[in-house]
């Protein structure tokens, strides 16, 4: 074995850290805290295990920083003596949180009205956290060594403090380097082979459709295979109009949808072109309501938002779609920034061109609808000098990701008083917030456009922030949401952890929280949006007892993949 081999075998057996330990176990205490989503006690343990991990890593790179600072420390023989009882005062926290945490669990799934959690929960957490870190803390050991060699082979011509900060910052862009460049790559393009594969397949009892009108069939501008699974889906499970009106007890027409998938044609802008195309042969820009949707990554269209808006426009309604992504949402943003907010803008601007064509007294009102990074998609498509003299007429947009830009700046806006996670807007005639149980109905009179955002207050796609890391989120002042817990706390480095898995898990709770939207919930908005005469009281009631009826044969939402 050479000597290098040797060498680096030496730092990978350095002395641990009972201060790391110490820090490491109030990280996994945190985390066992209560947060935006209940978490199973597999998720809780790879989130304690991260957590460990991430506090053994500050309290390591705290000491070297001291190290490198030449300030007063203990001698080695000291820190070695130390380990074993700051290990136990590790053990006795860690220990102490873990029998609370399945109380704290509880609470939250209580607040979303799931049974109580039981079992060995706090066994399963230790032992999976445990391993999750085992396994960080070696990676990170072998990310130190490696800096440590690289750092002695630089000193060998540089001073040694300049040789430590170069070896370092070579070791962190060859590790990002490698991670982003061939490991996120790599895996990336494989979910994306498998997402289209998947988006690709027709099942047997999946036929196209026959009737002129619908997108798929044999007069249709679009292959039925070319519309994608979930384009396939959405266009399959178009409501009749006798449906419609056994619901509304109102003649209905029939709602026509429009979908364009992301193999119809070679660019975004001849898939735009084409849908526009296939809209107007459909007979789309014939009815009086018209939405230009976009789905989430996955090209999924949420039946909550659009069945009620067909109902309460007794079927005078066409949908267009265009899919941009084969991926989940959160995949799709981090590594296609872009690209949903160049399709949102593609195919709103092909179809406001033509709509602006045609007779303004003819022509139908012109909407936008997006869930999840959908929502900012269909955000980023508005282009004030395009529609100064032409605006649309409203936009319901639901689950905004954290990443809206227009949604941060209203939210940014607020009036004083107001809860983050509910704005409200004094100059509420444009732009209003609801959460489902807040009527946008409260805020006034509205103005000729009127634009609804709908959002859970335990939606932690919405209240994720990139900067929670280093100061509370404002969604946690008072007064909350009602089900947030109040035993919610800010922690530096570990809330964030908490609210970036609480993303992954945000459709694993039922209807109504998190980041899965009702049926009921979209009725008020699309009510207040597009003001269908003729609704009374009773009537509304009658048509939120229908969807609800059909909320309550599921606990979570089929398909909703995001």
């Amino acid at each position: 074995m050479t000597a290098a081999m040797l060498t680096l075998l030496d730092w990978l057996d350095r002395r641990t850290s009972g201060v790391g330990l110490v820090t490491g176990a109030l990280f996994v205490a945190g985390s066992l805290t209560p947060s935006l989503i209940p978490r199973s006690p597999q998720i809780q343990g790879i989130l304690a295990g991260f957590c460990f991990a991430a506090g053994y890593g500050v309290a390591v790179l705290a000491g070297a920083l001291w190290r490198y600072l030449q300030l007063p420390r203990m001698t080695d023989r000291q820190a070695r003596l130390l380990v074993p009882a700051m290990g136990a005062v590790a053990l006795v926290i860690v220990t102490v949180f873990l029998l609370r945490s399945a109380e704290w669990q509880n609470d939250i799934r209580a607040a979303m009205t799931l049974p109580p959690a039981e079992g060995v929960a706090p066994f399963m957490v230790a032992g999976l956290g445990t391993a999750v870190a085992s396994v960080l803390l070696i990676l990170g050991k072998l990310l130190v060594a490696l800096g440590r060699y690289v750092s002695a082979r630089i000193a060998q011509v540089l001073p040694r403090r300049q040789a430590r900060v170069l070896g370092v910052l070579l070791t962190i862009l060859v590790t990002y380097q490698v991670f982003s460049g061939v490991l996120v790559r790599n895996v990336v393009s494989s979910i994306d082979q498998s997402a289209q594969a998947l988006d690709d397949l027709i099942p047997a009892e999946q036929i196209a459709p026959d009737q002129p009108w619908q997108t798929g069939s044999a007069e249709s501008l679009v292959a039925w295979q070319d519309l994608g699974r979930e384009g396939r889906n959405f266009v399959a499970t178009t409501p009749d109009p006798q449906a419609i009106a056994r619901v509304t007890g109102q003649p209905a027409r029939q709602p026509l949808r429009v979908y364009v998938g992301l193999n119809a044609a070679d660019t975004l802008t001849a898939r735009a072109d084409l849908a526009v195309r296939e809209l107007e042969r459909a007979g789309g820009f014939d009815r009086s309501t018209l939405v230009v949707a976009m789905p989430t990554g996955t090209g999924w269209m949420d039946p909550a938002a659009i069945e009620p808006l067909e109902h309460l426009n007794h079927g005078d309604v066409a949908t267009l779609a265009l899919q941009y992504s084969y991926l989940q949402s959160w995949i799709s943003l981090l590594v296609q920034p872009e690209q949903a907010a160049e399709a949102g803008r593609a195919l709103f601007g092909a179809v406001h061109r033509r709509w602006q064509q045609l007779p303004e007294e003819t022509r139908p009102r012109l909407y936008l609808y997006g869930l999840s990074l959908g929502a900012h998609s269909s955000q980023q498509s508005l282009r004030l000098h395009e529609m100064l003299d032409q605006p649309i007429d409203g936009a319901l947009w639901v689950g905004p990701p954290f990443v809206s830009q227009l949604w941060q700046t209203l939210t940014a806006e607020r009036d004083p008083g107001s809860p983050a996670w509910l704005p409200h807007l004094t100059t509420g005639e444009v732009v209003r917030f609801t959460d489902g149980r807040q009527s946008v109905h409260d805020g006034g009179p509205w103005g000729e456009v009127r634009i609804v955002f709908l959002q859970y207050g335990s939606d932690p796609i919405v209240f994720f922030r990139s900067d929670s890391a280093i100061r509370p989120p404002e969604w946690l002042a008072s007064p909350r949401a009602p089900e947030v817990s109040p035993d919610l706390r800010w922690y530096p480095i570990i809330t964030q952890l908490q609210l970036a898995f609480d993303m992954a898990i945000a459709l694993e709770v039922p209807i109504g929280h998190g980041h899965v939207y009702a049926h009921v919930d979209h009725i008020d908005p699309w009510l207040a949006i597009t003001d269908p005469p003729g609704w009374t009281p009773e009537r509304l009631q009658a048509l939120r007892d229908h969807f609800l009826a059909r909320q309550q044969a599921v606990t979570t939402q089929p398909g909703s993949s995001g």
